[in-house]
């Protein structure tokens, strides 16, 4: 999962807050449907993910060093309850009452174990001949510190202490490096006492990702995850790949090694690894591995417990089934039948050889077939909107569990998968080049004779139950007059109905979330992820430079033109930007023979900037920024580079 996800505050109007539904008849019906369509009573999934529990953190309650919550699962003692209630697609509730079992668990005997439930990945512990491996430590330091001393309390204390002798990175998602800084120290990797081993491509990715595109990313992943939603059978219950993100501060370390993209076999503290390349998966830089000493096979991301995003809700890259299910068959084709456990960095594992074997035969089925099953329609001419209404189930989702929708969908992923292939457009003219929302909603309003009547038609659409199309009607109304309260509400019923019918968690928590900002009563008060120094310092210049580039006012600095030439001496790094016709462009590694300006300062004092520590008018009074050339002419293009709002509204205009 990709998540250099900074949760930021959530914006709520001014508008009186208004009650949340009940599930309505429809909802009850949809959800009694589905339950008598799944065996939800399956036993075989709750004792995998409760089998070798050996403790927990009292309360699944982890706290920062400055005492702010960084993790807190009593709020979701709710999840006790084995019924699902209305408002709780019941196979969501299954899965989020499996997410929700916390604590240290021995996975293979005195040999594995995990750490599960204190943040939405797992951090596995691996015992080499003289120390631990540990594999992936969770997206927060603070969560990968309690995990860590959950470990050592408990199995440290009986066969003694062991020092970390190497952490894996099993893929370029900060949920599975970021909290490495509460279990080891730069300085212990700098002497060469852990080893740090990741994939190719590993540190491009990882902090690159989300920088050009972060603030929108952050700000809709707001919603896919729930993080403006309190926890309760009618708000955030699970995201469907875990409980949710921890909240505590996501750091950085570079590999000391990586493994190459035909995968290969190390020794890592004496024990040996099979590496396999799944780059392009999941993530750009990932793989998964096995150990034959334990004939255990680490799925990483690959292969989850849920169907996964071939398009995150929150915005990436379109992913490629197809490549990703021939990545599992690969796996299958090498260790099935062998591996005698399969455990992931989501999650609980798998045992027995052949249960190991139905899974990633199951895994590979489900994403062929959401790939096979795009290009089958659409190269008969079915459209973007077309796919999902026009495809059934995969045979085999409605007999694994573990290929449900949870997180990714049948539905959205088969729209990555077209946009993978043919792009956003259908290729109907008609939709080529649309009116945008507030130009075309008020003359929807217009034709269907006016608000009262679109606002009785959506009101009516709801009353039957028909809850897609009264949100397609109230959205229009709610564009054409945002401050339209009785749109608002009829709009937040529709979402309610369409959240608690979700069986993926991403869907429940997006419709749910949309429905409390038009209420005006999303949760405010939201803590977030801070990031550590060490990520920030992580991220390449020339990626940082084109970030900036993104932020240019090209309409205000239209006529601006010149050369502004920036000098790193710490990092000995030059980037000569180039501006004028309305763009800016960052030549990395370029020195300027004659440049407007020329500005002088420490890459880490650029990293004081990005983390907010230091102010630029500041620093050039300091002389740590030093302005050579045009001074004005530098200040008036800087100036040209206003802050992403990152509160800018989704729901509404």
């Amino acid at each position: 999962m990709r998540r250099l996800t900074v949760l930021l505050l959530a914006s709520t109007l001014p508008f009186a807050a208004t009650a949340q539904d009940a599930a309505s008849e429809t909802t009850r019906s949809a959800q009694a449907d589905l339950a008598k369509r799944l065996p939800l009573d399956d036993p075989r999934d709750m004792a995998n993910a409760t089998r070798g529990k050996l403790a927990e953190i009292p309360g699944g309650v982890i706290l920062g060093k400055d005492g702010k919550t960084v993790w807190d699962r009593r709020p979701y003692e709710f999840l006790s309850s084995a019924a699902a209630p209305d408002t709780v697609n019941p196979s969501l509730w299954r899965q989020a009452r499996l997410n929700a079992v916390h604590g240290l668990f021995e996975v293979v005997p005195d040999k594995i174990w995990q750490v599960r439930g204190y943040d939405i990945s797992v951090m596995t512990i691996i015992r080499g001949k003289s120390g631990w491996i540990v594999v992936d430590p969770l997206l927060s330091e603070e969560a990968a510190a309690a995990g860590w001393k959950l470990f050592a309390d408990t199995v440290e204390a009986k066969s003694g202490q062991r020092p970390i002798k190497a952490v894996i990175f099993s893929h370029s998602h900060s949920d599975h490096f970021g909290g490495v800084g509460g279990i080891v120290t730069p300085e212990q990797v700098k002497r060469g006492k852990i080893r740090i081993i990741a994939p190719h491509g590993f540190s491009e990715e990882a902090t690159a990702e989300n920088v050009l595109a972060g603030t929108a990313m952050g700000r809709r992943a707001l919603y896919m995850f729930g993080s403006i939603l309190a926890p309760g059978p009618a708000g955030q219950v699970d995201t469907g790949l875990g409980p949710k993100l921890s909240s505590g501060t996501i750091g950085y370390m570079e590999p000391t090694e990586t493994v190459g993209e035909r995968g290969g076999t190390l020794t890592i503290d004496g024990l040996g690894f099979d590496f396999l390349d799944a780059g392009g998966t999941e993530a750009p830089s990932e793989f998964v591995f096995y150990i034959p000493a334990y004939k255990a096979l680490h799925t990483t991301e690959v292969v989850t417990h849920t169907l996964h995003n071939v398009l995150t809700l929150r915005g990436a890259q379109v992913r490629d089934a197809l490549h990703w299910s021939k990545v599992i068959d690969a796996m299958l084709l090498k260790w099935g039948g062998t591996a005698q456990v399969a455990l992931a960095s989501h999650h609980w594992p798998t045992w027995g050889a052949g249960e190991v074997a139905e899974l990633l035969t199951n895994q590979r089925d489900a994403y062929r077939y959401v790939h096979d099953r795009t290009l089958f329609l659409g190269n008969k001419g079915a459209t973007l909107h077309e796919l999902a209404d026009a495809t059934a189930e995969a045979p085999v989702q409605s007999r694994d569990f573990s290929t449900r929708g949870y997180y990714g969908t049948l539905n959205h992923d088969m729209k990555a998968v077209y946009q993978r292939y043919f792009g956003w457009w259908d290729g109907n003219p008609a939709n080529f080049n649309p009116l945008p929302p507030e130009q075309s909603a008020p003359k929807y309003v217009a034709l269907a004779g006016g608000a009262d009547k679109l606002l009785s038609a959506g009101k009516a659409a709801i009353k039957a139950g028909d809850y897609r199309w009264a949100a397609e009607l109230l959205n229009k109304l709610v564009f054409a007059e945002p401050e339209n309260k009785a749109a608002r509400a009829a709009l937040a019923s529709a979402y309610d109905q369409l959240g608690y019918q979700a069986e993926s968690g991403a869907w429940r928590n997006y419709y749910l979330a949309g429905a409390a900002t038009l209420r005006g009563n999303a949760v405010e008060n939201m803590s977030g992820n801070g990031q550590s120094r060490s990520f920030v310092s992580a991220i390449p210049t020339a990626v940082f430079f084109d970030a900036l580039a993104t932020r240019f006012d090209a309409v205000t600095g239209s006529a601006l033109k010149g050369t502004f030439q920036f000098v790193l001496p710490d990092s000995k790094e030059a980037v000569a930007v180039v501006v004028g016709g309305g763009v800016e462009v960052p030549r990395y590694g370029v020195t300027d023979p004659a440049p407007t300006a020329t500005v002088t300062l420490n890459r880490a004092t650029l990293d004081d900037v990005m983390l907010g520590q230091a102010q630029f008018p500041a620093l050039m009074r300091s002389g740590a920024i030093r302005i050579d050339g045009d001074r004005m002419a530098f200040l008036s293009w800087f100036a040209l580079h206003p802050p992403a709002d990152p509160r800018f509204n989704v729901v509404v205009p």
